[in-house]
């Protein structure tokens, strides 16, 4: 049979119309089928685009580490010790682990947000003031709007500078007021504005970190009275090698300077990002999974309808499949008509799913745009065209299957039978 014979097309173009409402509803089922498969999976892309915003701009070879309270005796020392990272401990971890790419000790201070404890001029607002050290924004980026970040200088000459939050901008000066320059007091003491950022975050999370206010980590110290301690270190990881390597190292080497049980799992705590972006992967391939299975199983319960709508025209059709046959029409020739039939069927229905599967999907994420409802929890739901090309692959080879069965049918008509056929 020639594919494109238009003999052929005008056959199957009259079969299908024949019965329209019966081709209809039998579309419809691999229409849904299709449909249903495209949403699911472009929800699925949604959850884990607004997932993966968290992590698009940490260096996820990383994980952070802070001190808590000792639960085993050492070295003369009773459980339930409180004790702090110090300066000292900078210098130990870049010299003994040579796997940490990137070290960053940090403190905080202030309180969360409990207090009033910034001021400009009459303006008064209560900020999470860090101190830090350039590395820390390799580790987690911010998005400059004026000026410049904490550098290696400012940590150097102890310089009494900050770069402040979009949002303490907006509490403290005046909508025409340029920061750049001016100064703010912290908790009695001043530093002088030297840039402005906001979060490359989404969320709760972004409204918390343009809160944020950075000064140099020394000057901080110095100006705090905080000695040499460090609350807690952002460490990251060399390339190729992973952060629970590292961090195992770290943490070792920090309980045996600070005396600590090396079977003491509390007194240490710590966060690997790399651990949760690798688990958070694992769940959205198992959910990805999961829709596929579901979706082809929703595709199948359409492909069978055609398969069964298909008998059923072999055997309204069967004095036309005989008088082919006699005619001298071969086996083949039918069961590739049946088949064409079947595919021609399922593939004008998945199109039709696909298109519409899709155009609704970009609907859905320019409502979110538009009204700002985007959040961590769901951002723009979207398949790839891999992905839409792979389901409707396998859309018409199913419906290649679904045709087999009824052609087989067909073929297996004899002439004779089929022109004494009722």
């Amino acid at each position: 049979m020639k594919f494109f014979d238009l003999d052929n097309w005008q056959e199957i173009w009259i079969a299908l119309k024949k019965n329209p409402v019966r081709t209809f509803f039998t579309a419809f089922g691999v229409y849904w089928g299709i449909f249903m498969l495209v949403m699911m999976l472009g929800s699925g892309t949604g959850l884990k685009n607004a997932v993966y915003q968290g992590f698009s701009d940490f260096a996820t070879n990383s994980f952070f580490m802070w001190t808590q309270t000792t639960s085993m005796p050492y070295e003369g020392f009773k459980r339930g010790r409180r004790f702090f990272f110090e300066n000292s401990d900078i210098k130990a971890i870049r010299e003994n682990v040579p796997e940490v790419k990137l070290l960053a000790p940090r403190l905080r201070g202030g309180g969360f947000r409990g207090a009033n404890n910034v001021t400009k001029g009459k303006e008064t607002g209560a900020f999470n003031i860090f101190g830090d050290y350039p590395d820390f924004f390799k580790i987690d980026p911010v998005e400059m709007l004026s000026g410049r970040l904490l550098n290696e200088n400012d940590i150097r000459d102890y310089r009494k500078v900050a770069v402040i939050g979009q949002a303490v901008v907006k509490s403290l000066f005046k909508e025409e007021e340029q920061p750049i320059g001016e100064y703010i007091r912290i908790q009695g003491v001043y530093f002088q504005v030297i840039g402005t950022f906001k979060s490359k975050k989404t969320g709760p999370q972004a409204e918390n970190e343009n809160n944020n206010i950075f000064l140099p980590f020394t000057s901080m110290q110095r100006a705090f009275n905080y000695g040499n301690r460090v609350f807690w270190f952002a460490v990251n990881s060399q390339d190729n090698i992973p952060a629970s390597v590292t961090e195992e190292k770290v943490v070792a080497l920090m309980k045996k300077r600070h005396h600590i049980n090396p079977q003491d799992d509390q007194a240490i705590g710590h966060f690997n990002l790399e651990k949760e972006f690798r688990k958070m992967s694992g769940l959205f391939g198992g959910i990805n999974g999961l829709v596929w299975i579901v979706g082809i199983g929703t595709l199948l319960a359409g492909v069978i309808g055609v398969s069964n709508i298909m008998l059923i025209i072999v055997k309204e059709r069967t004095r036309e499949i005989g008088v082919k046959r006699a005619l001298g029409a071969r086996p083949m020739h039918i069961i590739s008509q049946t088949i064409l039939e079947s595919i021609t069927l399922t593939t004008i229905a998945g199109y039709v799913g696909l298109v519409i599967g899709v155009g609704f999907l970009a609907l859905i994420d320019s409502l979110l745009v538009k009204s700002g409802a985007g959040t961590e929890l769901f951002l723009h739901p979207a398949i790839s065209f891999k992905v839409g090309i792979t389901a409707l692959g396998i859309l018409i080879f199913a419906g290649g299957l679904a045709g087999l069965i009824p052609a087989k049918r067909a073929a297996s008509i004899k002439p004779i039978e089929a022109l004494r056929d009722e």
